[in-house]
């Protein structure tokens, strides 16, 4: 990212700020703490093991979810999309899974294994995996004809054109699966602490509303937001690394 790109940021962020102090000090803000005072509550809030003990598990749930569901989604994805039996099976289940939302099974998962790291975990991962086995069926889909033919003619078995031709082509539509998926792990994670009890930030969250905390509350709301520009910046990154050979990047960098 270029320097003025990064001070155009600063600048923004910087104006959200001021709009935020300002609001907050009017009689329209008045159940609103002010910037200031947010960050005097966050500067409390992380001096304790509590702040970083949710932390931690709003990330490794987060994490732990969102590799979980790229390990399942990739191989489902691959299957669903190499064999046409398959796909045919599959397809009206996932087409009738893929518009509804992750919180429609929460209560059935705290109904079952209750407010728990595990309950947060199942819900992120049903949460990420469909578009991550819809974007790799539509990658394989993508693949060349022509391309395997030619690797058929030079003698390549089923494995090594799967490894060499189908999945270098799917790695595209595997990249942004992957970098949407990211911050929908962490929103998940959240919605698990703050509707279903699950450990982490949304916990946290819950807990300050109840107690009528809201310094408190904002200044969560503060880290999570920060947290989510982490998780978009480094699944960005990932993507750029690992496609650094696609044709779409080599342009972007030229």
């Amino acid at each position: 990212m270029k320097t003025s790109q990064v001070t155009r940021g600063a600048i923004g962020l910087a104006c959200a700020a001021l709009l935020w102090q300002l609001v907050a000090m009017t009689p329209w803000g008045a159940a609103m703490p002010t910037f200031t005072a947010t960050l005097a509550k966050l500067a409390t809030d992380v001096s304790g093991s509590d702040f970083w003990m949710a932390l931690a598990e709003t990330v490794g749930v987060a994490l732990l979810g969102l590799v979980s569901s790229a390990v399942v989604g990739i191989l489902v994805g691959i299957l669903i999309g190499s064999f046409p039996a398959f796909r045919y099976a599959t397809l009206a289940v996932l087409e009738f899974l893929k518009p509804v939302p992750p919180i429609v099974i929460l209560p059935l998962l705290v109904l079952i294994l209750g407010p728990t790291a595990k309950m947060a975990w199942l819900l992120v991962f049903f949460g990420c995996v469909l578009q991550i086995v819809m974007q790799t069926v539509d990658g394989v889909h993508d693949t060349d004809p022509v391309a395997k033919d030619t690797a058929r003619s030079y003698g390549m078995g089923r494995i090594e054109i799967l490894v060499r031709v189908v999945l270098p082509s799917a790695m595209p539509f595997i990249g942004t699966a992957m970098r949407v998926a990211a911050p929908v792990a962490l929103i998940v994670t959240v919605v698990a602490g703050l509707l279903g009890g699950g450990p982490g930030l949304g916990n946290s969250i819950l807990l300050a509303q109840n107690a009528g905390d809201y310094p408190s509350l904002y200044a969560l709301v503060l880290v999570l937001g920060l947290l989510g520009l982490v998780f978009i910046g480094l699944a960005r990154t990932a993507e750029r690394k690992l496609l650094h050979w696609h044709a779409s990047y080599r342009e972007a960098v030229v």
